[in-house]
């Protein structure tokens, strides 16, 4: 028998993008007592709260760490996917990039049949979250939680970079957030103040003094209790037993497009054949929990530069390390602020299409993954990722045991499609190199070397050597009636449920066209409205 400690007006699962958001939001009415349940441990690690820690956190325990299956598109290989498992979410590992994704991509939302969805209907929630460094105007919000800036860090490959995309025909484009996201600029971050700008930090942070919400972290959700089909609580596992905790009036999933998916399945909502094979009754059939998972897939350039400038210098220098540290203790400035990626080009591989459909991330670093070793030469990364990918894949339990991470298969480079857009994007990447202000940095593109030339021999390439750029989305997609592999319906109720909703990259209908996080922080806000809406 639970005493009134453990029953909460409102429980959310998972403190990521979009967790920490409905939480923070939840509970600025005092009314209600809000739980927040997180797997992961307190942002306590120093290396979360610097920017270019990214480099440190991505890959370690900060990250849930899974492991796709052996992908047929990408040669069989078994690659990483990194998540946040901590305060904060995706938020507190990934690259700080700022993009909300193209107007398109809302208002096809909408035309899929989501009311609510374009982006009319959106662009509220985006502005309501921001703190833009620049000031509001019709785009953007000022005073919102989440810290916008631009980058404190000018370096002369960056401006290099930008001159040669528009020398091949590319516009420069101050505000890929503005009116268009089409051009080549220079990236905003989730940044203020020189410190990573996550949602635990921005968003939970100053909602922790609030006597209504509580933060229960490395307590790992094992189902959705269930009553009949009302969801009344959350089994978790801490300490090692196994707890449950009841909501009054919601229970919010927020896990991501991996876990929210595993978790309706460990409650026995999913595909029926799966749950049976597993060993889970089936309590509500809904075939879709788990299928359409989307990803950006990403092939880097890496070239290597004559001139001793770029950040590979400096990480064998102890002397301008110690450079860079001062910089960022005293004027909180400099590499230590970066993302991933300083510089971004949004253009279109086919000159028919209406938006941009693919992706740069260039900076003045190169290694094999972040994290990883620095290469021993000057080298400059150029980084090309499919915005729309046709290809679609799924997330599946393996056993009823929570602790078991999901079978994952992206299925990239699945349709002919997938294939020859990422074979343009190699293109527009050599010819960007070979543009004049970009000559005097290069002096040899080292991956994937000049002697790959023809389609069949660039595609090779982006199986072999392409992995993901961090964007799984859709394995909970939103959807109107009638829609069989629709989880959830417009207002992210789960079909078939009542009190159970999903607020996460999960539910988005199709990935946007840029990095995740902003959308997320957009379902977040979107999503407690919609609840507490609900609760009036």
């Amino acid at each position: 028998m639970m005493d009134g400690q453990d029953e909460f007006d409102f429980i959310v699962v998972g403190a990521g993008s979009a967790g920490c958001v409905v939480a923070a939001r939840l509970s600025e009415d005092p009314r209600h007592r809000v739980l927040l349940l997180e797997a992961g441990p307190e942002d306590r690690n120093p290396w979360i709260h610097l920017p270019v820690g990214y480099f440190r956190t991505m890959y370690s325990s900060l990250s849930w760490g899974f492991r796709t299956e052996p992908d047929p598109g990408i040669d069989g290989r078994s690659i990483v996917w990194p998540r946040g498992k901590v305060l904060g979410g995706s938020s507190s590992i990934n690259g700080l990039v700022y993009i909300r994704g193209q107007a398109e991509d809302f208002d096809l939302w909408r035309q899929m049949g989501n009311p609510g969805w374009s982006f009319a209907d959106v662009l509220p929630y985006f502005v309501k979250s921001e703190d833009q460094e620049r000031g509001a105007d019709g785009f953007h919000g000022k005073g919102g939680p989440l810290g916008v800036s631009d980058l404190r860090l000018q370096h002369p490959i960056c401006e290099a970079f930008i001159a040669a995309a528009e020398a091949a025909g590319i516009p420069r484009n101050r505000d890929f957030n503005g009116a268009t996201q089409e051009g080549a600029g220079y990236f905003q971050l989730t940044v203020r103040d020189g410190w990573r700008a996550s949602t635990a930090r921005e968003y939970l942070r100053p909602a922790r003094r609030r006597a209504n919400l509580e933060v229960r972290s490395s307590a790992l959700a094992s189902r959705v209790v269930l009553e009949g089909r009302r969801a009344v609580g959350v089994a978790y596992l801490a300490g090692g037993e196994e707890r449950t905790v009841r909501a009054r009036r919601e229970v919010v999933l927020c896990g991501g497009a991996i876990n929210s998916p595993q978790l309706l399945q460990l409650s026995g909502i999913g595909p029926g054949a799966l749950l049976q094979d597993r060993g889970i009754a089936t309590l509500v059939e809904s075939p879709g929990v788990g299928e359409c998972l989307q990803d950006h897939f990403q092939v880097r350039f890496v070239y290597r530069c004559p001139e001793p400038i770029t950040f590979n210098d400096i990480a064998r220098s102890p002397l301008r390390k110690l450079g860079v540290a001062l910089e960022w203790l005293f004027r909180r400035s400099g590499p230590m602020t970066i993302g991933a990626g300083q510089v971004g080009v949004f253009c279109r591989t086919r000159p028919e299409l209406a938006t941009p459909d693919i992706q740069f991330h260039m900076f003045p670093v190169s290694m094999d993954r972040p994290g990883g070793t620095f290469h021993d030469y000057s080298g400059i990364t150029s980084s090309i990722c499919q915005l729309r990918p046709e290809s679609r894949g799924w997330v599946r339990l393996r056993s009823p045991d929570p602790r078991e991470h999901p079978a994952i298969m992206p299925n990239y480079l699945a349709t002919r499609g997938d294939q020859e857009t990422i074979v343009a994007g190699m293109r527009v990447a050599r010819r960007i190199a070979a543009q004049e202000p970009m000559r005097r940095y290069i002096a040899e593109e080292t991956i994937p070397g000049l002697a790959h030339e023809s389609d069949d021999e660039l595609l090779a390439v982006a199986r072999r050597n392409g992995t993901t750029i961090f964007h799984p989305t859709s394995t909970c997609r939103m959807g109107p009636d009638g829609d069989a592999l629709a989880v959830v319906d417009p207002a992210l109720r789960v079909r078939g449920v009542e009190a159970l909703r999903v607020a996460d990259a999960s539910v988005m209908p199709t990935v946007v066209s840029g990095n995740t996080n902003a959308a997320c922080i957009m379902i977040g806000e979107k999503a407690a409205d919609m609840v507490r809406a609900a609760a009036r």
